[in-house]
């Protein structure tokens, strides 16, 4: 991996960056006043000691150091240990007498100033030396100046910026360990999505990830688990349009190879042939609508049949389905019997979702019907379909869940005969879409029922 290339490191170095060039500045603004607020000071500080003397100077009898017996000497010994102070910290004091003592510190400009008693304050630069400057007028045309080098403020304020520059250092050092700590902070959340995106490109499903983070990081945690949500729902629902698929095909396919089979013996008697023609020739138009609407479910990118209503009469749809069943009944040893009303019953759907319903009921029927029993395929006038059997029956919690996919076929896996568990499944949503009324119970012949109600699709 390249340096830098991860995000924590590109946010601490950022991080680090923005500090260093902040303390540099800080540095390249605090320095100039720390040396001008010296300068100052100091300046300050030699006016205020200027003054002094000037005071001493020129009322000596204020400091009369042997209170009224000594005379003027007392302010003259106050006013030289002033004076021997000063020196003692680095600070000149000398005379200023026009024309006979004139201090090199100071200009012409500077001494003619104090001759007509005017305070000098400044500093001056003569051959590379800079010192400051606080002159006072002590008599007629005469004065005192104080002169201090300003190297003086060497020592104070290389002190004074080092404690800064100590404090900006120890600053940088704690902006960087936020921007560490900042940095991943923010990556490990993109890490665990990261991790989370591998899991779901590798197959995993039901990834969940935990929002943490900034709101714009939690969003990625919340898409990635909302794209796992979709990838289960979707992935599910190809699971099951495949075993709707198988469930459709088995059947013409079955129809088809038993009668052909049956021809291929010799067994259907030469007046029978025209019928078992028009079976096939069915089941083949059957097969062929379901290879069609795979065709068109390729070509949309959908996962469900199309629904076509349309007005039909139960009675030939149910009757063209026994047709079927009852070849397959026979060969089982189970007893079918096909009960129809007495006239049509016209209802508005799909014909051809209706033979799916009744081929899924009479499949799993015929399933779980021992032999010498009866399964009954029946029509009401009321528009009701019911598919009855005298197998082992439905329990009161299998009726619950007997149109819910998997749940029989966990029940009784290994104890009975059992398909997946998805043709009750499908019966339950296809008379959904259609708009009819899927239920179960116990039928009268000891078995199961199913009911598919079409009442509210009947033509008056």
């Amino acid at each position: 991996m390249k340096p830098f290339s991860s995000l924590g490191s590109r946010a601490a170095l950022l991080t680090g960056a923005v500090s260093a060039i902040a303390v540099l500045i800080a540095g390249i603004v605090a320095f100039p006043l720390i040396r001008t607020a010296a300068q100052d000071q100091a300046q300050a500080t030699l006016a205020s000691q200027a003054n002094l003397v000037h005071n001493i100077a020129t009322h000596p009898h204020d400091l009369d150091l042997d209170q009224g017996r000594g005379g003027p000497e007392g302010g003259q010994r106050a006013l030289l240990g002033v004076v021997q102070y000063l020196q003692a910290q680095g600070i000149q004091v000398q005379a200023v007498i026009p024309g006979q003592v004139e201090p090199q510190a100071l200009s012409t400009e500077q001494i003619n100033a104090i001759a007509v008693g005017s305070s000098v304050s400044g500093r001056s630069c003569k051959q590379g030396t800079c010192v400051f400057i606080e002159a006072r007028p002590v008599g007629a045309g005469t004065g005192i100046v104080l002169v201090q080098p300003m190297s003086v403020l060497t020592s104070v304020t290389s002190s004074a910026i080092n404690r800064i520059l100590t404090a900006l250092l120890i600053g940088f050092a704690v902006a960087v360990c936020i921007g560490l700590l900042f940095a991943r902070r923010i990556s490990r959340p993109l890490a665990h999505a990261a991790a989370a995106a591998h899991q779901l490109a590798l197959g995993h499903r039901n990834v969940r990830v935990e929002p943490q983070g900034p709101v714009e990081i939690s969003e990625i945690a919340i898409a990635l688990n909302l794209l796992s949500d979709e990838l289960t729902h979707s992935e599910g629902r190809q699971r099951e349009f495949l075993l709707s698929v198988s469930h459709e095909l088995r059947t013409p396919l079955t129809a088809i190879r038993g009668y052909g089979e049956a021809l291929v013996d010799g067994v259907i008697k030469d007046d029978e042939l025209q019928r078992v023609g028009g079976i096939i020739e069915s089941e083949s138009l059957r097969l062929e609508r379901l290879v069609s609407d795979l065709l068109d479910l390729a070509r949309t990118g959908a996962v469900d049949f199309q629904i076509h209503p349309a007005p039909i009469d139960l009675g030939n749809v149910v009757q063209e389905a026994a047709h079927v069943w009852q070849e397959r009944c026979n060969r089982e040893g189970v007893n079918f019997r096909l009960e129809l009303p007495d006239s049509a019953v016209v209802v508005t759907t799909d014909i051809g979702r209706v033979r799916q319903i009744i081929d899924n009921l009479m499949e799993n029927a015929l399933r779980v019907t021992p032999a010498q029993q009866p399964i009954i395929l029946a029509l009401t006038q009321d528009a009701v379909i019911e598919v009855r059997d005298g197998g082992p029956g439905l329990s009161a919690d299998d009726i619950q869940v007997a149109f819910q996919p998997g749940e029989l076929y966990e029940r009784y896996r290994g104890i009975r005969k059992v398909g997946t568990g998805f043709g009750l499944a499908l019966v339950g949503r296809l008379a959904s879409r259609l708009g009819a009324r899927a239920s179960a119970g116990v039928a009268p012949e000891g078995g199961a029922l199913f009911r598919i109600e079409f009442t509210a699709l009947k033509t008056a």
